[in-house]
């Protein structure tokens, strides 16, 4: 079972740092929890990710239901030893994939009635079936079947997603304790970018007593400010005492400014997707190493990054891989960026336990802004 300690109280905001401790190891928080969607960070491998300091890693509950299915995982005894990684791991609900492809799903009280992407299929998720898959996957945090709508600003259908979370956040947690699951779930706080609808979903999940929290329906195509908003009303609602994850965000400055807020855990596929695309993050803003500037240019990605790409490869040589399309290009951008969120955040624990992560705060974006649009909530 998941374990959280508070370490360390940011005199000047909400930051925090913190311990969570599950079967496979202790998390320092805030943390940032790559992507592993199909049970593989996208062109790196385990033991890149343990080299880049990664942590816990995230799964998808959809998509390894889908392919290589249940019965794999049972015979494979979990996502851990399927995969070689003997640290922790969070797998998502599904919640957001159904969602994403709403075409295919049908909601109900019950549960998601849904289409296969793959094959056409057709599947249903209840919130009891959605841990027991979990369970089967063998992470070390669940997340609770939720109901996740996209910015409309229509609080009709945001107060049925928030009852529907609720009831089906209840059964699940009553499924999780009646067998004995070892895992530990969290809550999702839903209510769309209603503030009063925030808190309800906040409370009601809060009488339930989750391990740990999570916000989602954030950065679902509302302006950034509001999902500040809506993330500054919402952290301080959630128990004080537990972990609070935000799902989905973000950006370099995202994590700077959420973490400020007081959120503990974050996970996004911005570090590697944008590493496929040719983006890269430095300490002074990001970089599109297909630029022609690039092409003569003996320097690293980043002169102040330790990581491997940028110990042993130039900005000349990296531009020449994406431009031919060879797959190191993959391999080595995703390296340098997953590293420099990582490193982020060990900057940012650093800060927060000797006290000054607000001039912290405003040394990062006084720098990064030097080449990228400066955070909606601080200018230098």
């Amino acid at each position: 079972m998941l374990n959280f300690e508070i370490l360390k109280q940011s005199s000047d905001t909400r930051a925090r740092t913190g311990r969570i401790k599950t079967a496979h190891g202790c998390i320092e928080t805030p943390v940032f929890m790559p992507v592993g969607t199909l049970g593989s960070v996208k062109s790196v491998s385990v033991e890149e990710l343990k080299q880049c300091k990664a942590q816990i890693i995230l799964g998808n509950t959809y998509h390894l239901y889908l392919r290589p299915g249940i019965e794999v995982m049972k015979r494979m005894k979990g996502l851990h030893s399927f995969m070689n990684w003997d640290r922790s791991i969070l797998t998502d609900s599904g919640g957001f994939q159904f969602f994403s492809l709403a075409k295919l799903a049908k909601f109900s009280d019950e549960g998601v009635t849904f289409q296969s992407h793959i094959d056409g299929s057709r599947h249903v998720f209840t919130p009891e079936k959605a841990v027991e898959i979990q369970t089967v996957l063998d992470s070390d945090i669940m997340m609770s079947l939720d109901w996740c709508v996209g910015y409309s600003g229509n609080k009709k259908d945001a107060m049925e997603a928030l009852r529907k979370t609720t009831l089906w956040a209840r059964r699940g947690k009553d499924f999780w304790h009646e067998h004995g699951c070892k895992n530990s779930l969290f809550g999702i706080v839903q209510g769309e970018m209603f503030t009063d609808l925030r808190k309800i979903s906040a409370e009601e999940l809060a009488e339930l007593d989750f391990p740990g929290y999570a916000i989602g329906g954030l950065s679902v195509g509302e302006p950034k400010n509001l999902m500040y908003e809506i993330a500054d009303f919402t952290l301080p609602v959630l128990p004080a005492d537990r972990p609070k994850y935000i799902m989905g965000v973000g950006t370099p400055e995202d994590l700077v400014e959420l973490t400020g807020m007081g959120c503990d855990m974050f996970d996004c596929v911005m570090p590697s997707r944008n590493a496929r695309n040719g983006q890269l993050f430095t300490g002074k803003g990001t970089i599109n190493i297909s630029n022609a500037r690039f092409r003569f240019d003996g320097k690293p990605i980043d002169d102040e990054c330790s990581c491997y790409t940028c110990q042993n490869y130039s900005r000349a040589y990296l531009r020449h891989l994406y431009k031919s399309r060879e797959l190191l290009s993959y391999r080595l951008n995703t390296i340098h960026n997953l590293h420099f969120y990582l490193q982020l955040m060990e900057k940012m624990r650093n800060a927060i336990t000797n006290d000054c992560f607000g001039q912290f705060k405003k040394d990062f974006f006084c720098k990064y802004s030097a080449s990228t649009p400066s955070s909606p909530m601080l200018t230098c």
